[in-house]
């Protein structure tokens, strides 16, 4: 008998603690980004080589402080793809990362495949939003836009734990 209750406190205590680990990935970190009406949705300019804000509409976003890629956002725009290619810089490796399904605005495989059909163009949105990480922005031929934070190159040799590679910026220093 003390058996079978050892075991059932053993299985108890792992859904618990799986609950409680699912819970804490797709809902306890997260925090919706409130719009500020200016500057959320931002693309780096061809001609300054600096992020300047675009135009925008219905803009939703998340964030948490638990890892700087896990930014999402959701916009629409009535800039043309034409105009934006013409002026803003374009990303050339696009990843777009998943977000929790409770966000539903962002959809990845609607976006990859968007990117890899060419109805979407992918810009760079800001290098470096913090070391190592770039804000990459999709807009889609429709006007929907799409942002999330992706690894770059000085990010992924670092990261690993190995000098910034040659152009790099130097690494921040760490408190």
């Amino acid at each position: 008998m003390n058996g079978k209750l050892v075991a059932g406190v053993i299985v108890a205590a792992g859904l618990i603690a799986g609950a409680a680990m699912y819970y804490l990935q797709v809902y306890a970190y997260y925090e919706r980004v409130p719009a500020t009406g200016e500057g959320d949705v931002r693309l780096t300019s061809l001609a300054t080589g600096a992020p300047e804000p675009i135009l925008y509409d219905a803009f939703q976003a998340i964030d948490a402080d638990s890892s700087p890629v896990r930014y999402r956002a959701c916009f629409t725009t009535p800039l043309s793809q034409a105009m934006l290619s013409e002026t803003y810089v374009i990303f050339e490796a696009p990843v777009p990362l998943t977000g929790p399904g409770w966000f539903g605005c962002y959809d990845a495989a609607e976006v990859d495949a968007a990117l890899a059909d060419g109805s979407a163009i992918a810009f760079l949105g800001q290098q470096n939003v913090t070391y190592g990480i770039d804000r990459v922005v999709a807009i889609l031929d429709d006007g929907r836009g799409f942002a999330w934070n992706q690894i770059n190159h000085c990010g992924e040799v670092v990261f690993e734990g190995k000098p910034a590679p040659e152009g790099c910026p130097p690494v921040p220093e760490r408190n």
